[in-house]
């Protein structure tokens, strides 16, 4: 979350984790933004130019393409492009890329209060999951 301090984050509390079981980490380096989308996420990397390649590499995305009503088959393409991106940040290595489910954020008090259809953004949040399940289970 934006609004947290950096350690905070849950990229920093699992690298803290993982520090704790002896294994060596160096801080995270963090590209995406709260609120982006698949395509932002593409053209965030585009901008930071990350140098790998990296022993570990986290992807969680996918959130604002529902929430904001973009199209499953787009989220799908994005998203495996995504995912090609992050195995080459990997220096090629499928098993050092941690890919994380977004959550249902309608059972969330923001949810809750947003007069959105919950069981939409329950069912929805499923799809998007299970499309980027079956292009992770693919690699």
């Amino acid at each position: 979350g934006e609004a947290v301090a950096v350690e905070g984050r849950w990229p920093h509390q699992l690298a803290a984790a993982l520090r704790a079981q002896d294994v060596a980490l160096a801080d995270p380096q963090t590209i995406a933004t709260t609120g982006w989308t698949t395509d932002e996420l593409d053209a965030g990397i585009d901008a930071a130019a990350p140098q790998g390649p990296f022993d570990f590499v986290s992807l969680l995305i996918g959130v604002n393409n529902q929430y904001r009503g973009r199209p499953l088959d787009e989220y799908r393409v994005q998203f495996h492009a995504l995912l090609q991106r992050a195995i080459g940040f990997a220096g090629g290595r499928p098993g050092r890329v941690l890919v994380l489910s977004f959550p249902d954020w309608g059972a969330t008090p923001f949810g809750i209060g947003s007069g959105r259809d919950l069981a939409a953004i329950e069912i929805e949040t499923d799809e998007f999951n299970a499309a980027a399940e079956v292009i992770c289970a693919q690699q």
